[in-house]
């Protein structure tokens, strides 16, 4: 019995660490980048088909951020790492950014997603590229279709002048969980590619 708890208790932090080790794939920062891009252009893809009203918003935005997630959740314990993009629309700046969560609740699990952070001002969006930003709460959004149950209308605010597309495999979610979350630049990224 003694061996089966360890072995599950190794099960489980193997889990939790594996979950929370996300970076872009590749062996150079060049490579990184690329991919990071990829997954910026492929998430917007698959926002705009499911919200096209998001492609005027997103251009209006003093700015927006693009992140892929992985969370993991085993029995009380919850993690997630994953890595992104922000863009100023005004300067046309982009900086690279990583991203990292620690909490805890009940379940076991692991859940990929997309988010897409909009930024109605210009202050918001600096703050959060040059100084991070922490999610102290969560964001519920109650918009439904009534056949599916599938996510409708807009972005999630989940701060002032902060609003969040999540985006799963069946859809915009319902709502936005990113309590504990940490965002902040990736100093490897934004450094000078390696040749």
């Amino acid at each position: 019995m003694r061996k089966l708890m360890v072995s599950g208790l190794a099960v489980l932090l193997a889990i939790v660490f594996l979950g929370g080790c996300r970076s872009p794939q590749g062996g150079t920062v060049s490579e990184k980048r690329a991919a990071v891009q990829k997954m910026r252009t492929d998430t917007l893809e698959s926002l705009y088909k499911i919200q096209p009203a998001a492609v005027d918003r997103l251009k209006a935005a003093a700015g927006y951020a693009v992140f892929s997630n992985i969370g993991t959740n085993v029995l009380l314990l919850s993690t997630g790492s994953g890595y992104g993009i922000a863009r100023d629309n005004k300067s046309g700046v982009e900086t690279y950014m990583k991203m990292r969560s620690l909490g805890v609740g009940l379940g076991v699990g692991v859940k990929d997603f997309r988010g897409v952070f909009m930024f109605s001002d210009q202050a918001v969006l600096s703050n959060f590229i040059e100084k991070g930003w922490e999610a102290g709460a969560q964001a519920d959004a109650a918009a439904k279709t009534s056949e599916k149950g599938a996510a409708t209308g807009s972005a999630i605010s989940v701060a002032p002048g902060v609003s969040l597309y999540q985006i799963t495999e069946k859809g915009l979610a319902l709502q936005a969980t990113i309590q504990g979350t940490k965002y902040s630049k990736d100093d490897e990224l934004n450094g000078q590619p390696s040749k």
